[in-house]
This record gives structure tokens, C-alpha cells and sequence, in this order.
């Protein structure tokens, strides 16, 4: 009887692959769990219609950091965490004048899933950049690339993860899962919606200062 039994796991054990993740899948998979808990997708009500977003949570008690453009001048916007469940926010102040940057506030009696604030200025060409956002409504979706350039005159993060459209106002993260910056808009020549274009974003650098 017990060698049929010790058969029987042995012959189940074989069935069943176990799938091994190299290194660059851990870490993607690790930021993403980490991370997207404290990312949220942003809907604001506008005169031509709905303004869609991202924004990342920064304090336990529901601030969150996002791109001015995303809401522009709405006093309706709609916040919805990773779980589903949807929030009135309010905006408690833009950052700056021509920053492009917003800190909302949204209210509920458990703490929130935070980001953590990296520091752009050790950001370096060639490391490897992931992005977090709502594009096009599919809220959570991780997309992955490099940094291409330091824009120093403008002071942007150019990369070619992809960034559409929904995505202004989530994190670019480094491979530790810091947001070492905002991602605020794709540069596309043809001027349509697709993510061929450049992405850029704002060094968190920036919103830490003002923060401050």
C-alpha cells in the first residue's frame, strides 16, 4: 500500500511542470505586486468629456500625486484602487506653476497602499524603467523599457516604456520599485493615439522639493 501511494505522488509530481522565473521576471513580478496596490486609475469629468488617468498613492491616509493635465479644472473626478472600489476626490493643490503636477486626496477608514519616492537624480541612461498605469481604461497594466535620454534643458525622463494615453500620472519605477518619476505624456510625430512616439516624465526630484 505504500509503495502504491508513494507511485502515485511520484507519478503526480511528474505531471505537473513547475515553471521557473529567471531574473528579469522576478523582478517585474515583484515591483508589479508591490506596487500596483498603490496605484489608482483617475476619471475626471470635463467640458468635452472624460479626462482618463493615473496616479500613485503617497501617504497612508489617501494623498495622491498625478499629472495637472489629467484633471484639468474638474471639480468631478472619480478614483479607483487596484481593488475595485471607487472614490470622490478632491483636489488639495497643483504643484507649482507649469509643473504639471497635483496632489489629490481621497478618504477612507483604512489606510491605503503607498508608493515609495525614489531619487531621479541617480537615474542613469540604460536602466531598465517600468511604467504602471490605466492605459485606455485597462487599469493596472505593467509595460517595461529603458531610460533613453535625460533631458536636462527641460527637465524630463525620456523612455521607450510604452506610455499611452491613460497613463499620464502613474509611476516610472526603477527595478527596486521607487518612483524616480511621473510619466507625463508620449511625443508621437503623427499626433495619434498609438504609443509609437517617445514617452517622457517628470523627475520626482521635482514633486519631492515641492512637497517639502
Amino acid at each position: 500500500m505504500k509503495k502504491i501511494i508513494i507511485s502515485i505522488i511520484f507519478v503526480f509530481i511528474t505531471i505537473i511542470p513547475v515553471y521557473s522565473y529567471d531574473r528579469d521576471e522576478i523582478t517585474n513580478i515583484s515591483v508589479y505586486e508591490k506596487i500596483n496596490p498603490a496605484i489608482v486609475a483617475i476619471d475626471a469629468k470635463v467640458s468635452d468629456g472624460t479626462s482618463s488617468g493615473s496616479g500613485c498613492i503617497i501617504n497612508p491616509q489617501g494623498l495622491i500625486l498625478t499629472s495637472s493635465h489629467v484633471i484639468l479644472d474638474s471639480k468631478d473626478i472619480k478614483v479607483t484602487t487596484s481593488n475595485g472600489k471607487s472614490y470622490k476626490a478632491q483636489v488639495v493643490k497643483k504643484l507649482g506653476s507649469g509643473s504639471d503636477l497635483t496632489i489629490l486626496k481621497i478618504n477612507s477608514e483604512k489606510p491605503f497602499h503607498t508608493v515609495t519616492m525614489g531619487n531621479s537624480s541617480s537615474v542613469k541612461v540604460g536602466q531598465k524603467v517600468l511604467a504602471i498605469g490605466n492605459p485606455f481604461g485597462f487599469s493596472g497594466t505593467l509595460t517595461q523599457g529603458i531610460v533613453s535620454r535625460i533631458d536636462k534643458k527641460r527637465n524630463k525622463i525620456q523612455t521607450d516604456a510604452a506610455i499611452n494615453p491613460g497613463s499620464s500620472g502613474g509611476p516610472l519605477l526603477n527595478t527596486n520599485g521607487e518612483v524616480i518619476g511621473i510619466n507625463q505624456a508620449i511625443y508621437n510625430p503623427d499626433n495619434n493615439t498609438s504609443n509609437i512616439g517617445i514617452g517622457f516624465a517628470i523627475p520626482i526630484n521635482e514633486a519631492k522639493a515641492i512637497l517639502n
